[in-house]
């Protein structure tokens, strides 16, 4: 069944308009409050199915994402998979599988998260598989900001790619037109 992705997240009001600090601290006149999407599990579920479908093929043994929303997503990706789904946390600058999460070496972990932006959370969990004896075989993600511009050296599925520009604060075109700004 085919659905209308973006429809999907605007219905929920997950993508907003107006004049917002990213986590990043990059500027954007357009911000996606996932978790309005995510509150909805059947709109989870098929974005997950999504994501699943694609990286069916490609013999995962685990999913792993970042905390918070990551969580989410790696559960239901691993659910539909029926693999085993970690996430790792913050720790040291970067992320670290804890809470008793283990990856045996070599086994096949497929990387996913929320929204792409800058792809920080994202390099960080590769680091941790990584680190922890993990080869990551692919990112899995619900929407994409840079449009497929961010490249982790690994096949790349977004759900939605939604080219959304971000600017540096003293770049913002928001900014210098007085536009109150909203910290996400």
């Amino acid at each position: 069944m085919a659905y209308d992705i973006e429809d999907l997240f605007r219905s929920t009001g997950a993508i907003l308009k107006g004049h917002f600090q990213l986590t990043s601290g990059r500027h954007s006149d357009t911000y996606v409050e996932k978790f309005r999407l995510l509150e909805n599990p059947g709109h989870t579920e098929i974005l997950c199915c999504l994501i699943a479908d694609h990286f069916r093929s490609h013999e995962v043994n685990v999913v792993a994402g970042p905390t918070t929303g990551g969580i989410i997503i790696s559960y239901e990706v691993a659910r539909q998979l029926g693999v085993r789904g970690i996430f790792a946390e913050s720790a040291d600058g970067g992320r670290a599988f804890g809470r008793g999460f283990v990856l045996n070496p070599g086994e096949r972990v497929l990387v996913v998260d929320d929204i792409l932006t800058t792809g920080g959370s994202i390099r960080d969990v590769l680091e941790a598989v990584r680190a922890a004896g993990g080869e990551p075989i692919g990112v899995g993600v619900l929407l994409d900001r840079t449009g497929g511009q961010a490249d982790f050296g690994l096949p790349l599925y977004s759900c939605l790619p939604l080219v959304v520009p971000s600017y540096e604060p003293d770049a913002c075109p928001k900014c210098a037109e007085s536009v109150p700004l909203t910290k996400t």
